[in-house]
C-alpha cells in the first residue's frame, strides 16, 4: 500500500497544465479543470458507487497538506464512518485522529483571495475585482483569520450591523460576496455538506437584521461651486496619479467608474472626444464626451509612446486606480468629507448659479436621460460642440489652464 502512495512531486503539480485527473495515491487526486482551476479531491468506492469529495484549492491546500487530509479520510473510513462523516468530523482540519501533525485550518481570508483568483477571468473589469477585495479587506476583517469552517451567523452579523444601515449598498453587496465564498468552501469541502450559510439572506438574515426599505440615501458629500478653483489649486500640487485622475474626473463630470475604467482606444486627442461605450455607462448607452483643451494636456503628459489602445489610462503596473485611492487622496488634502461622485454635484450647481447655458446641455454633459425630443436633439454634432463650450467654460472657472475665452 505504501508503494501506491505519495505518486505525485511538487514540480508535477506546480506545472502540469492539461485537464484531467493527476492521482498521488490511496484516493487523492488533483483535478485540473479547462478554465485551470486546481481541486484536490478525495475519490473512493461505496457499495460499487464511486463517490468524491473536494479537499480544497491547490492555491490554498498543499500537496503535503492534502495527503495529511488524505490520510484522517482513509483513517476513518477504516473505522467505518461514511466519506461525508469522516470529511466533516473536523470541519476538514484536523488530522490528530490519524496520528499526523495537523495541517493549519483554511481561514476566511485566504480562501476568499482563492475563489477571487479562481473566477474573476470571468469579471468584466479590474474594477470589480477590486471592490470585491477591498470591501472583504475593509469591512470583512475580522472574518479574515478565522476558520472558514467556523465562521457561523453571529461572526456575519458582526461584520454586517455597523454598517448595514450607514453604508446600505456597501453593506448588501458585502453580505452577497460573503455568501458566494462560504458557498464556494462548502462546495470545495471545507464547510459541512450540512452546514447553512450564515450569510444567506432569504429565511435568515432578512429576520435578522433591521430593514433598509426607509434607510435616507443622502446625496455625495460635495463641494460648494465657490471652492473648486481654491480646491483645484490644491490637487494640482499632488503627484500621485489619484490625483491625476480626480482631476480628469472633475474636468470631465464623469461619474468616477466611466474615467477609472477609461483605456487608450476610446481617447482621441486629435478630434478631443472620449467616447464612453455603453457596457461602462449607467444608463447602458454610449456617451461622447469632449474634452476641454485642459483635459486633452493633462491626457497628453499621461500617454506615451508606448500606451496601447486597450491599456489603462489610469493605471500603475497595469493595475488600475480605485475609487478607494482617490478616497484616500481627498483624506489625506484633509477633505475626507467630500466624495468623487460628489464634484458632479459641484459642477452641476456652477452651470446652473453662474452660467446661463441650457438646462438640457447640462444634462446631457452629466449623461443623465433625455426623454422627450426637444432634449434628444441635443445629441447631435452640434450639441457635442456647444457640450465643449460649456467644458470649457468649467475649466476655465477652476483656473485649470489660460484657454481661450
Amino acid at each position: 500500500m505504501a508503494s501506491s502512495l505519495h505518486r505525485l512531486t511538487a514540480r508535477q503539480v506546480e506545472t502540469t497544465k492539461k485537464p484531467g485527473r493527476l492521482a498521488d495515491g490511496g484516493g487523492l487526486y488533483l483535478r485540473i479543470t479547462a478554465a485551470g482551476t486546481r481541486t484536490w479531491v478525495f475519490r473512493t468506492t461505496n457499495n460499487g458507487k464511486q463517490e468524491e469529495l473536494a479537499l480544497g484549492l491547490f492555491s490554498v491546500v498543499s500537496l503535503a497538506a492534502a495527503r495529511q487530509r488524505a490520510a484522517s479520510i482513509r483513517q476513518r473510513l477504516a473505522d467505518g464512518q461514511s466519506l461525508r462523516l469522516a470529511a466533516d468530523k473536523d470541519g476538514g482540519a484536523s488530522l490528530s485522529s490519524a496520528g499526523l501533525a495537523s495541517p493549519a485550518p483554511v481561514t476566511f481570508g485566504a480562501f476568499a483571495e482563492a475563489y477571487i483568483v479562481s473566477v474573476e477571468d470571468g469579471w468584466k473589469n479590474a474594477v470589480h475585482r477590486q471592490q470585491w477585495r477591498q470591501s472583504l479587506r475593509d469591512h470583512a476583517a475580522a472574518l479574515s483569520k478565522k476558520p472558514v469552517h467556523e465562521i457561523d451567523t453571529p461572526d456575519v452579523q458582526a461584520v454586517l450591523s455597523p454598517i448595514w444601515l450607514t453604508k446600505a449598498e456597501t453593506a448588501k453587496r458585502l453580505r452577497g460576496r460573503i455568501e458566494k465564498v462560504l458557498d464556494a468552501a462548502k462546495a470545495q469541502g471545507l464547510r459541512s455538506q450540512d452546514s447553512a450559510n450564515p450569510a444567506a439572506w432569504k429565511g435568515h438574515l432578512a429576520v435578522l437584521l433591521p430593514s433598509q426599505k426607509n434607510v435616507r440615501r443622502g446625496h455625495h458629500a460635495a463641494l460648494p461651486w465657490e471652492e473648486a478653483p481654491s480646491f483645484w489649486a490644491q490637487l494640482r500640487a499632488r503627484e500621485a496619479l489619484a490625483a491625476r485622475c480626480l482631476e480628469f474626473v472633475i474636468l470631465t463630470a464623469a461619474r468616477s467608474g466611466e474615467a477609472l475604467g477609461a483605456v487608450w482606444g476610446e481617447i482621441n486627442l486629435d478630434t478631443a472626444i472620449w467616447l464612453v461605450p455603453g457596457q461602462r455607462m449607467k444608463g447602458g448607452k454610449a456617451h461622447s464626451v469632449p474634452l476641454s483643451a485642459a483635459a486633452v494636456e493633462l491626457l497628453g503628459r499621461l500617454r506615451s509612446v508606448e500606451s496601447a489602445p486597450d491599456q489603462r489610462v489610469f493605471a500603475v503596473g497595469g493595475v488600475a486606480r480605485s475609487n478607494m485611492a482617490m478616497a484616500m487622496l481627498l483624506r489625506r488634502m484633509g477633505r475626507g468629507d467630500l466624495t468623487t461622485h460628489g464634484f458632479r454635484s459641484t459642477f452641476r450647481d456652477w452651470c446652473g448659479d453662474d452660467t446661463d447655458f441650457p438646462r438640457e446641455l447640462i444634462e446631457h454633459a452629466l449623461a443623465h436621460g433625455i426623454p422627450n425630443k426637444v432634449e434628444a436633439s441635443y445629441r447631435c454634432r452640434t450639441a457635442i460642440e456647444r457640450r465643449r463650450e460649456l467644458m470649457e467654460a468649467w475649466a476655465r472657472y477652476l483656473g485649470a489652464y489660460d484657454g481661450p475665452s
